[in-house]
């Protein structure tokens, strides 16, 4: 009786998901889908740059992160903002290749290209996608004026983490195993209707539903949680790609200022996990002193570097305080001119 019931459930889930996506996909994405090879690769752009030299704003969103649907409007003021769609999220197809941060901003480059956005860009990269900047300021570095970093990661930290936090990683992806089951089973979209997302993250009730649909959207699909999967698997393997890219030892101190004198502000939150009723299994202290870790590398990566605190802020300041974001990209802005 009880497995029949379970099938029932799950069978009309499911029928909900299918009905669901099906309705979704009649109607047009918010941004232009650009072509690379075999598969469509989702850009907006909005806004307009307030001189011919002045840099547009190129945002790459963190691991799962659909965030620049939450910051476009306020960004957009400034000057021309690009935020995407990496391969796997939102509107873009999957990418047959590794899901790392060469394959990332190979996409990112081609699709720039294709759709006619000219540098200089200022690149804003929050966590996962401080890895994607980064390299793309080492590859491009005649199409760069400047970089923000949202709480960002840095590879010789990451490469080097304790035992304990390696075992949530996996635990993390094991998650995301699980949610790619649950979304193609509709659970996650059940979840998102009961406001379980908020639940977890209040932050989010600031932000209007036009400005949370396309994020729920992304992630009521299994490919979103795929995709995370897929990036935080091959999470050494973009950090080894950057550091390579840096010219830094495998092993030792990172090397003084590999972005030279390039403008740069790096946003550090107040810590990593906010302290709430799920976290108690989650070591914040060990997490918080690698993140300490991580932005005294991160301050050394120019000599033209700003450290600029979010002080009400977890991890996700996008969500916490993205006012702080935004005034960071203002400041920058202005010191270029």
């Amino acid at each position: 009786m009880v497995i029949a019931w379970r099938t029932l459930v799950l069978s009309a889930t499911t029928l909900y998901q299918l009905i669901a996506c099906g309705l979704e996909n009649r109607q047009a994405p918010p941004g232009q889908l650009v072509n690379l090879g075999q598969r469509k690769f989702h850009m907006v752009v909005q806004g307009e740059r307030p001189g011919d030299e002045a840099p547009a704003i190129v945002l790459a969103h963190s691991l799962g992160g659909v965030e620049g649907y939450l910051l476009v409007d306020e960004l957009a003021q400034l000057s021309q903002t690009v935020f995407y769609d990496r391969a796997g999220y939102g509107w873009s197809g999957i990418s047959p290749k590794a899901a790392t941060a060469e394959e990332a901003i190979a996409d990112l480059d081609a699709a720039l290209t294709a759709a006619e956005i000219a540098p200089p860009y200022l690149l804003v990269g929050d966590s996962l996608g401080s890895y994607h900047m980064r390299l793309y300021a080492h590859c491009y570095p005649e199409k760069v004026a400047g970089l923000v970093l949202t709480d960002g990661l840095h590879e010789a930290e990451m490469l080097a983490m304790p035992w304990m936090i390696q075992l949530l990683k996996l635990l993390f992806w094991a998650g995301f195993i699980v949610a790619t089951v649950g979304s193609a089973l509709g659970l996650v979209r059940v979840l998102q209707l009961l406001g379980t997302f908020e639940l977890f993250k209040p932050e989010l009730r600031q932000f209007s539903k036009v400005q949370l649909a396309p994020i729920k959207r992304s992630m009521a699909r299994p490919k979103h949680w795929f995709t995370m999967a897929r990036e935080i698997w091959r999470i050494n393997e973009s950090g080894r790609q950057l550091w390579a890219a840096a010219e830094e030892p495998a092993q030792g101190d990172s090397q003084t200022d590999p972005l030279g004198d390039l403008p740069m502000v790096s946003i550090k939150s107040q810590t990593f996990f906010h302290r709430s009723w799920w976290t108690f299994v989650i070591p914040l202290q060990r997490i918080d002193q690698m993140r300490d870790r991580i932005h005294s590398r991160l301050a050394k990566l120019s000599s033209n570097c700003q450290v600029v605190e979010a002080p009400a802020s977890s991890h996700f300041v996008w969500t916490d305080e993205p006012e702080v974001m935004v005034e960071a990209v203002r400041s920058l802005l202005q010191s270029l001119g």
